[in-house]
């Protein structure tokens, strides 16, 4: 199966089911469909219409605690993630392999169930339809800064809206319900 397959069959399987699961990700769930139908080139960086993404929030639920990567590009706050790559086979493999090559642990785990939440935002290479896991860092995880991050920090679930953008606060919010 193409990593193309899999992610259509994920997102046509996928029903929201966190708060908010509101008709904005309904809708998001059939624009992605529609972008893949449209192209069969969607799911990766050279599509400049738009391609699929990939991305995991690190949560650490024995200390209540999520881990944000300092994006060097953007500067901004967000959750690990990016580019799917040739090599990845599913769109949940693309999204635990970015989780752990950002965030440098090992032995991470993507919550059970599927992609948390939906979310399209314009970044300078194209429009990014990133499709949101979640993933649970072993007890006493140490994490290593990639070449991807300026820096990783840990922050408690109620930190996350001092620092990151309304996408992640909703990734985060999402998360801790499933939790």
């Amino acid at each position: 199966m193409s990593l193309h397959t899999d992610a259509t069959r994920v997102l046509e399987d996928w029903t929201p089911r966190v708060p908010p699961a509101d008709a904005g990700q309904a809708e998001l769930r059939r624009d992605y469909l529609g972008h893949l139908l449209a192209h069969p080139d969607g799911m990766w960086k050279g599509c400049r219409e738009g391609h699929i993404t990939a991305s995991a929030l690190v949560v650490a639920p024995d200390t209540g605690q999520v881990l944000l990567t300092l994006h060097r590009k953007l500067g901004m706050w967000l959750q690990t993630g990016g580019h799917c790559e040739p090599e990845d086979t599913t769109l949940a493999g693309a999204a635990l392999r970015e989780a752990t090559e950002e965030s440098g642990i090992a032995g991470l785990e993507l919550l059970p169930g599927g992609p948390v939440r939906l979310d399209r935002h314009l970044t300078p290479c194209a429009w990014h339809l990133d499709v949101q896991y979640a993933a649970v860092a072993p007890a006493g995880s140490v994490e290593v800064v990639s070449e991807e991050s300026l820096e990783l920090r840990w922050y408690g679930w109620d930190e996350v809206p001092r620092v990151a953008d309304a996408s992640v606060v909703r990734l985060t919010e999402g998360t801790r319900a499933l939790l």
